[in-house]
């Protein structure tokens, strides 16, 4: 039987990524000590009021269908949260999504096309490739330096453009560096945008989660207004991953646009978590400013834990909920590493490359297990360390 071609395209980008996480969890079901760090997934629960509002939502009958933009009460509370941002911000530069993924699925769907180049630096979220290649185009790669702390460098931008390259995918905060972009880093970037006439999406679903830095973005920059769109949602924010509550905010034009390819995906969100996602937005809610300290906290104690430990060294993470682990000083690749950590030591760890090739030689482990389990997840990486330095030096 014949296939379309997309589905050529994606073989190798979906789960395939995240082989040692489900080797982990095959472990961990048949009984194994298994110190899991692989998944983004807040360890608390969403704040009481939100379900309770959705409970709510759901007994009053808002389980009917929506309309393809969003729900009126969400779609409000949406444009005040831009409008805070920048001014002109109407309901017409608004469409909601069931979480930020499909959202970002569906805008470079209405951006790029066979034959495109987008932009987007590496280390990347594993998702990314995979988006870009089923439009048709093509990832072009900016590499995202570990001694710029993996913050873009428009330079290094401006050397990767291309005359196919028609989107620049832009994350901040970064997962997996952490690494939050500064106003003047993103006016750079505009300015190559700019130039060569590129759309910058940006994935902002980390923005509630920026540890010390201020959190910027191009899309409050003016002079980038016409070609910015950002995607974010609540599954961070408010520790709501498996509602699915996302949006895109982007020029009028362009959400007029999309709009048809938004409707043809899934024509609206559920009504009683559109609900939940109003009341989240216009209350104060202290599930983000919980999750930042604890995070920040656990980034530092890996990096304390790790400390003088030869061959690996914590790259600081400045927001998000994962620190990266250089491991290239102990012989191994960030993928051995991290196979040998699991068989050897019971911990399951991202290796670098499931987020491109730059981060070969890293680790990503998430912060979101208490506190003892990360000091217990940081012993065990250092026993291993140790045993792989021991063996180079006798090799030596």
């Amino acid at each position: 039987m014949r296939y379309a071609s997309i589905t050529s395209r994606l073989a190798d980008l979906g789960s395939g990524k995240w082989t040692l996480h489900v080797r982990a969890r095959q472990l961990k079901a048949s009984g194994a000590d298994i110190i899991e760090l692989t998944i983004g997934e807040p360890d608390l629960p969403p704040d009481p009021a939100l379900l309770e509002e959705c409970q709510r939502a759901m007994n009053a009958g808002r389980y009917r269908y929506s309309n393809g933009r969003g729900e009126p009460a969400v779609v409000a509370a949406l444009t005040e949260k831009y409008r805070r941002r920048r001014s002109g911000v109407t309901k017409e530069n608004i469409l909601c999504f069931p979480g930020t993924q499909t959202a970002l699925f569906a805008v470079m769907f209405g951006l790029a096309e066979a034959g495109d180049g987008v932009l987007v630096g590496d280390p990347l979220y594993a998702t990314y490739e995979g988006v870009i290649r089923s439009t048709g185009a093509h990832p072009v790669f900016v590499p995202l330096n570990p001694q710029h702390g993996f913050h873009m460098q428009a330079e290094d931008l401006e050397k990767a453009v291309t005359p196919e390259c028609r989107v620049l995918l832009l994350n901040t905060p970064h997962n997996p560096t952490g690494a939050v972009l500064t106003p003047e880093e993103i006016a750079a970037i505009g300015a190559v945008a700019r130039r060569h006439d590129l759309w910058i999406v940006c994935d902002e679903v980390y923005e509630e989660l920026v540890f010390d830095a201020a959190f910027a973005s191009p899309f409050d920059n003016p002079d980038l207004a016409e070609r910015t769109v950002v995607v974010s949602s609540i599954s961070k924010s408010h520790a709501a991953t498996g509602f699915r509550s996302g949006w895109a905010v982007g020029p009028a034009e362009f959400t007029e646009r999309l709009l048809p390819i938004s409707e043809t995906m899934l024509f609206g969100q559920q009504p009683f978590i559109a609900d939940m996602t109003a009341y989240a937005l216009t209350h104060e809610i202290g599930t983000a400013k919980q999750m930042r300290e604890s995070y920040s906290h656990r980034a530092r104690l890996t990096i304390d834990g790790l400390a003088g430990v030869p061959g690996v060294s914590v790259l600081p993470p400045e927001a998000g909920m994962f620190a990266l682990i250089d491991v290239s000083g102990t012989s191994l690749s960030g993928e051995a590493f991290a196979w040998a950590l699991l068989e050897e030591e019971g911990v399951a760890v991202m290796p670098g490359s499931s987020f491109g090739d730059t981060a070969r030689n890293f680790l990503r482990v998430s912060l979101t297990v208490p506190d003892d389990v990360i000091e217990e997840a940081c012993r065990r990486i250092a026993a291993l360390a140790l045993r792989c330095t021991a063996c180079r030096e006798r090799r030596a």
